[in-house]
């Protein structure tokens, strides 16, 4: 599998980004591949079908200078910290294997997660938090019962997005200021507030991704991606209103 570290300077490119390599492998210009990106600005980021005036606190936003985003998955809605990772994973899909549809990837995916996840952690702490990673209602990964990342999925015909949110050292209490609570939510969270649900990781970035490179055996460093696509995207669509704020 092909790895590419790629933080681009704005929101909006590195959601395009997902979305364009996405479109590139199904093409059959490129094969499977393990992005990062990490964000260097507070902002929030809707999941396709979300509606923005339910799911986030606009007054909040505005108030704050925050701008508001649309990703191409479906999912909750996040908000996008400084000390938090994004991996994104385009996966061939197979008629029988373990991305044959939407469960079958979840499960597969979150255990591989879940089990690079266990091996960032210091052998020190095996009797501590790591031995508390699970995965929590379809796409969560979780310390005991306190989420730290969150994780959604595209399918195309041939190929499918996987991409996902870790909090590893993020100003926590924004979350609560610039989101209302969640329309959906899956049972073990218990209607409990953000404060209450969400929580760092406390690992550096750089273990997390050596550890999710590992377990993807993504060791091929990837040159050749759809760069030009890449900006197109995020000026004609993600940085639009007409996209953003469509529901």
């Amino acid at each position: 599998m092909n790895r590419f570290d790629l933080t681009y300077p704005t929101p909006a490119e590195n959601l395009a980004a997902d979305e364009a390599v996405l479109d590139w492998c199904e093409a059959g210009l490129g094969d499977e591949t393990l992005l990062f990106w990490e964000p260097r600005e507070t902002f929030v980021v809707v999941g396709y079908a979300n509606k923005v005036s339910t799911e986030v606190n606009v007054p909040a936003c505005a108030a704050e200078e925050i701008p508001i985003f649309r990703r191409c998955s479906g999912g909750g809605t996040v908000v996008q910290l400084p000390g938090g990772l994004n991996y994104s994973l385009i996966l061939r899909i197979t008629e029988t294997g373990p991305t044959r549809n939407i469960s079958a990837a979840n499960q597969f995916i979150m255990e591989k997660n879940r089990r690079a996840i266990e091996s960032a952690f210091p052998q020190s702490e095996i009797g501590n938090r790591k031995s508390e990673i699970s995965v929590r209602g379809h796409t969560d990964l979780c310390v005991g019962n306190v989420k730290f990342a969150g994780n959604s999925q595209r399918r195309r015909k041939e190929f499918l997005l996987f991409h996902g949110t870790l909090l590893l050292n993020c100003e926590l209490p924004l979350i609560s200021k610039l989101l209302r609570m969640p329309s959906l939510q899956p049972d073990y969270r218990a209607s409990r507030p953000h404060a209450e649900f969400v929580t760092n990781l406390q690992l550096p970035a750089e273990r997390v991704k050596t550890a999710l490179a590992q377990e993807w055996q993504a060791n091929q460093t990837q040159t050749n991606l759809p760069f030009a696509e890449i900006k197109k995207l995020a000026r004609e669509k993600y940085s639009t209103d007409e996209w953003n704020l469509k529901f």
